[in-house]
């Protein structure tokens, strides 16, 4: 398990790599509730994946790195990765969908990373990674299932608590797992200071990749079919389950796992994106659309947090920011 150090670590090592991203007021005067987004869209490659992706490159030996590096990723953490091993000199190889979007496929390569298509399915970019780091020697980089790519994304939780020191609800969007096992272990374990004690942490994901809340619900590792995880929109979020390590990070520290469906995606999508600040891709958009519509899911509080993770929208869902 990732403890509090980890992660304290992981945030010095983070400085100026990745942006410490603002917390933007996003309340309406017809809701009496505050709602701060934390903006990680604005990240140097658009997403939170920058923090978790460096930290495990750079915890690599010299020796690792010199025979390259290798992930699989729906798009984000291809980035993310790709991004670090330019910065520290090592080839990247990423193994992505081929449904992935091309603006993300793009800009992967424009990191300097070689590109790898397999199918749709979270297992067998996963398996192929596999084959090809045992093939050439590369080192994986786990988009969630590691214990230095939970650190690098717990810090996005130890910047809410320093900005926000009154956030009573902190919503947070879940794929693999990274993010929530970051941010809620980052919280809950800051509460022997008081400043958590009292956080609760609510992850969010599509209706159609509900693997997380089943998971949550039954007390072990739920998979999805990938015929339906792959119609989600929320390209980021189509894995069929969590990483066993965050699954443990999950039980214990994350209150609740609420759904939101596709229309309800779309229309966070909508409102945030009247707002180029706060413009989100789908998976982005899931925690403030549960804001919006899953208020009687939700605890109670004056004063929430909805990560926006990432902004790196396909520009064929443009319209559905039109109103």
């Amino acid at each position: 398990m990732v403890t509090l150090a980890d992660i304290l670590a992981a945030q010095t090592l983070l400085q100026g790599i990745a942006v410490r991203t603002p917390l933007f007021e996003w309340t309406t005067s017809d809701d009496p509730r505050k709602l701060f987004l934390k903006l990680e869209n604005l990240q140097p490659i658009g997403a939170f994946k920058l923090r978790g992706a460096y930290n495990k490159v750079a915890s690599l030996t010299a020796e690792e790195r010199g025979r390259g590096v290798i992930s699989y990723s729906s798009g984000n953490h291809g980035q993310g990765v790709a991004y670090a091993a330019r910065a520290m000199g090592t080839k990247a190889v990423i193994v992505m969908p081929g449904n992935a979007p091309k603006n993300k496929i793009e800009a992967t390569a424009k990191l300097g990373a070689e590109i790898v298509l397999v199918g749709p399915g979270s297992e067998e970019r996963r398996l192929r990674a596999e084959e090809l780091a045992t093939q050439y020697g590369y080192a994986i980089v786990p988009p969630y299932d590691d214990e230095k790519i939970i650190a690098g994304q717990g810090t996005v939780g130890l910047e809410i608590l320093e900005d926000l020191p009154g956030v009573g609800t902190v919503l947070v969007p879940v794929g693999g797992g990274g993010l929530i096992s970051g941010v809620a272990a980052a919280i809950k374990l800051s509460a022997d200071s008081g400043s958590g004690s009292r956080v609760k942490v609510i992850g969010v994901e599509p209706e159609l990749a509900s693997d997380a809340q089943a998971s949550l619900r039954s007390g072990h590792v739920v998979s999805s079919p990938v015929g339906l995880v792959s119609q989600t929109i929320a390209d980021g979020l189509r894995t069929q389950s969590v990483g066993a390590q965050n699954f443990k990070h999950i039980q214990a520290y994350v209150d609740d796992i609420v759904t939101v469906t596709e229309e309800e995606i779309g229309e966070a999508m909508r409102v945030l994106g009247s707002n180029t600040k706060t413009l989100a891709e789908p998976s982005g958009a899931v925690a403030a659309a549960a804001f919006l519509f899953r208020r009687s899911q939700l605890p109670d509080r004056s004063v929430n947090v909805a990560i926006v993770s990432g902004g790196n929208l396909d520009p064929a869902l443009f319209p559905k920011l039109k109103t």
